[in-house]
């Protein structure tokens, strides 16, 4: 069985205490009161590269050898532990090169060479993690390379096992629940590995986006389970395969797994920094996404929620907007069968559109038939209840219609 002791964790506290910030542990008064319990955030969307990646990063570089440091380092990322290893290594000076997926929001590159300076240099390469990774790893090996490996190596774990040792110092009262998002599997890990030798009554949740929950797969298969296909969307959590390590761990340390939706994740994202002014990028909501599943259960107790990381582009908050509305069932899309006649478009908007109903997309998609033509139509509520008084309507007064939100391949190709 795979093992970070709590020693080891302690140890790469005092190694990091002077290089990360200690980020606060705040009680959120709105969660509270939602959830009719007691909810702290773990802020590490506040930390120096804004996400936990800095401390397994740090961790990792400077337990290596004066040699291994003279010949650089590589890594492998979509954004987070890259920027923590340039980091690293501008404060340590290594030479380091990263490589991250072409898909990477330029947010992301952007802060990389920023902290690496003239340390480190970038390479886009494939469109996902994996495929970063396995550039990586060849690399590396052409080039006998030390490689700082994102989750799976204990030197790593330990490191993010220190947000865990700052959690139950600042925690006065006993914490029931313990909520952490999961990608490769090594904040679950080190938080875990302490938090199971200090405090082994409180349960401890791992949270995977719907699109990659790899971790969920390993655990029930009871070994680790390559995803053939992810969803990037939750980019610092879509893995396509845990660590073996990491794995090997969690499934000593973990109390259940919650699943969740990327549209509810959006949700969470948008909730967060309208109500809190709280930048969370997608794999820094999941573990307060996930409150809404275990609601019943964590009445009235202690919880505290991991906010891993802030790192959200701004240029990505139109597609957050749009998937938290379909998931909450205000946003529908139709192909709508409109005649074509004088008239029409009126007798739509009067007989079919409710009063607070709105049309955000209106454009036919071909306009070959003389009688009648296909439309495609975006509808925006203003409750998820008026959706089956539009849709009657829509069958009363003679439009044919197919919805295409639950068409995967019509809904990617036309929206």
């Amino acid at each position: 069985m795979s093992k970070v002791s709590v020693e080891e964790i302690v140890v790469a506290n005092q190694v990091l205490k002077d290089v990360v910030v200690k980020t606060p542990l705040q009680k959120n008064e709105i969660l509270s009161a939602r959830y009719d319990c007691n909810v702290y955030v773990k802020r590490e969307d506040l930390q120096i590269v804004r996400s936990f990646k800095l401390r397994g990063a740090y961790n990792f570089i400077r337990s290596l050898t004066a040699e291994e440091r003279a010949k650089g380092v590589v890594c492998a990322s979509a954004g987070n532990h890259a920027q923590g290893v340039a980091y690293s290594c501008l404060a340590l000076g290594i030479e380091g090169k990263i490589f991250m997926p072409s898909t990477t929001p330029r947010q992301k590159v952007s802060q990389v060479k920023r902290f690496g300076g003239d340390k480190v240099s970038v390479v886009l390469t494939g469109d996902t993690f994996d495929d970063s990774y396995t550039a990586a790893m060849e690399y590396c090996t052409a080039e006998e390379k030390m490689f700082v490996h994102p989750f799976d190596d204990y030197r790593t774990i330990a490191g993010q096992g220190t947000v865990a040792v700052e959690i139950l110092n600042d925690m006065l009262a006993p914490i029931d629940y313990m909520f952490c998002s999961i990608g490769g599997g090594g904040l679950a890990a080190g938080v875990g590995s302490y938090l199971k030798g200090i405090s082994p009554s409180t349960k401890l949740i791992g949270v995977e986006p719907a699109g990659a929950a790899g971790m969920k797969a390993s655990l029930t298969n009871e070994q680790v389970t390559r995803l053939d296909t992810i969803d990037p969307f939750v980019d610092g959590a879509a893995v396509k395969q845990v660590g073996d390590i990491t794995m090997d761990i969690c499934m000593d340390v973990l109390d259940g797994i919650s699943v969740i939706p990327e549209g509810k994740v959006c949700t969470t994202i948008l909730q967060l920094y309208n109500e809190n002014a709280i930048v969370a990028e997608p794999a820094g909501a999941l573990s307060v996404a996930a409150l809404d599943f275990y609601k019943d259960e964590i009445k009235g107790k202690n919880v505290v929620c991991v906010i891993s990381g802030g790192n959200n582009d701004i240029e990505r908050m139109q597609e957050i907007k749009e998937r938290s509305l379909i998931y909450e069932g205000l946003k529908h899309y139709f192909i709508v069968t409109f005649p074509q006649r004088a008239g029409a478009l009126r007798k739509f908007m009067d007989q079919v559109l409710g009063e607070q109903d709105d049309i955000t997309r209106f454009e036919y998609t071909k306009r070959t038939n003389r009688d009648e033509g296909p439309v495609l139509v975006g509808i925006e509520l203003k409750y998820k209840e008026d959706y089956e008084p539009l849709v009657r309507r829509m069958k009363e007064n003679g439009f044919p219609y197919m919805e295409i939100n639950n068409d995967p391949l019509l809904f990617n190709l036309l929206i």
